[in-house]
């Protein structure tokens, strides 16, 4: 059986980072998968490229800044990822893609693939199943939806385009997809039971079969360290109560939600019995020119970390993980955090209570209120039996999203649409 994957980028965000992890699993599990992207940044030689001659790469940059330019010069001044997908290559005749049983379908926007070169590979009759990583696909445009409906009908009059209305470039978006979309047949994968509700409420999508399959992460090198030791490795006394988050452009964005953190922290200073002096925050992938934003706490910047082993003893140093989105399907973080047996606390939203467990692995606060996000930190800083709260973490990571759990999914999946195939 031989899986390709297909993803425009080769680890560059969560997409990639989940697509090439799965397609390890499987490699171990003795499946014959393979990563093909649209332009490779990196050298890994387990992934092939679309774009390898001058020609092709240099086609497939103006494809991608082509992208990005048009759409942020047709949206408002946002921070939210909008798509056109009026750019884009035809892979129907690669031999990779000929060759695969099974066509895996990831994030495919930036320049890769445009509702019609979808559309194209159902010439092929092979099976194909599309992993959700975000929203894209079932709306006119958007990437993230927040409160936004529009999608449970044709969308138009968005929110996020300059010039909006009933037939504005969302709905003909819309339109290019739904046509698309009755010439091609394909599997979805949701990794989360918030995105496979989300596609039942879609007016694209919301008929057809769903199946909801985690991502994976590899536990062998996302493990737990002793705390103490990596505590001293970030040059942090042991005895502090350490408190990790990710990337922070600045204090405005609205995603990574980093309002709700600065105000969450500002109250737990102020809390009786919470000691500020022995507590202090580690902030990993912030950018050397973002705007960074004071803190109440002592603030320690990791910077961005690319040695993933490295990253697991910065998860293990730290005795609780925050994260302050607003939406997020399946956040690699998170999964990583627990995985290291680190708890977790974040708002109730997307994917994450897929993997935190309130009040066993972490903490789920009330959405968008900074006070119940205090309230977790609180609740772990006076937990007296933290270890417990730390195998759980671990454990439930093991249980529910190894690469063998995971592997053993997909391949139930691409066994039985194999099987349904015409003989």
């Amino acid at each position: 059986m031989k899986i390709l994957h297909l993803n425009t980028y080769d680890g560059n965000g969560g997409a990639g980072r989940a697509c090439l992890r799965l397609s390890d699993a499987l490699n171990a599990r003795g499946i014959d998968s393979k990563v093909l992207v649209y332009y490779k940044l990196g050298q890994n030689p387990k992934i092939d490229t679309l774009s390898k001659s001058p020609f092709q790469k240099a086609l497939a940059v103006y494809n991608i800044f082509s992208e990005r330019y048009y759409a942020k010069w047709l949206s408002k001044s946002v921070k939210t990822p909008f798509s056109l997908q009026w750019f884009g290559r035809s892979i129907k005749n690669h031999p990779e893609v000929k060759n695969a049983d099974i066509i895996h379908l990831h994030w495919v926007y930036h320049g890769f693939l445009t509702p019609k070169f979808l559309a194209e590979l159902d010439e092929l009759e092979k099976p194909i199943v599309w992993t959700f990583h975000d929203s894209n696909a079932f709306t006119g445009g958007c990437h993230v939806r927040y409160d936004c409906e529009n999608f449970h009908q044709q969308c138009g009059n968005c929110p996020i385009l300059k010039i909006s209305g009933d037939n504005d470039v969302s709905h003909k978006t819309w339109l290019r997809k739904q046509k698309a979309y009755t010439q091609l047949n394909f599997q979805i994968v949701a990794p989360s039971n918030w995105m496979a509700s989300s596609i039942k409420f879609s007016s694209l999508l919301g008929t057809r079969k769903v199946s909801v399959i985690p991502n994976t992460i590899e536990t062998n090198i996302f493990k737990p360290y002793v705390k103490s030791e990596a505590k001293k490795i970030l040059k942090i006394v042991p005895e502090k109560f350490v408190l990790m988050s990710g990337f922070m452009p600045s204090k405005n964005d609205k995603h990574k939600g980093t309002p709700y953190l600065l105000e969450a922290l500002e109250i737990l200073s102020r809390r009786k019995g919470i000691n500020k002096e022995q507590i202090e925050l580690v902030i990993f992938g912030n950018k050397e020119n973002a705007e960074m934003p004071e803190f109440p706490f002592k603030t320690t910047f990791l910077g961005t970390i690319d040695k993933d082993e490295h990253l697991a003893k910065c998860y293990s140093a730290a005795d609780a993980f925050i994260t302050p989105s607003l939406e997020d399907n399946l956040p690699n973080t998170v999964m990583e955090s627990l995985a290291c047996a680190t708890p977790v606390i974040a708002f109730t939203t997307g994917g994450i209570p897929d993997m935190v467990k309130h009040l066993e692995n972490g903490y789920l606060a009330a959405y968008k209120n900074a006070d119940d996000l205090a309230n977790g930190i609180e609740w772990l800083y006076h937990r007296p039996h933290k270890e417990e709260v730390q195998k759980a973490a671990r454990l439930g990571i093991l249980n529910e999203f190894s690469e063998k759990v995971i592997a053993a999914e997909h391949i139930h999946l691409y066994k039985t649409l194999i099987d349904l195939q015409p003989k």
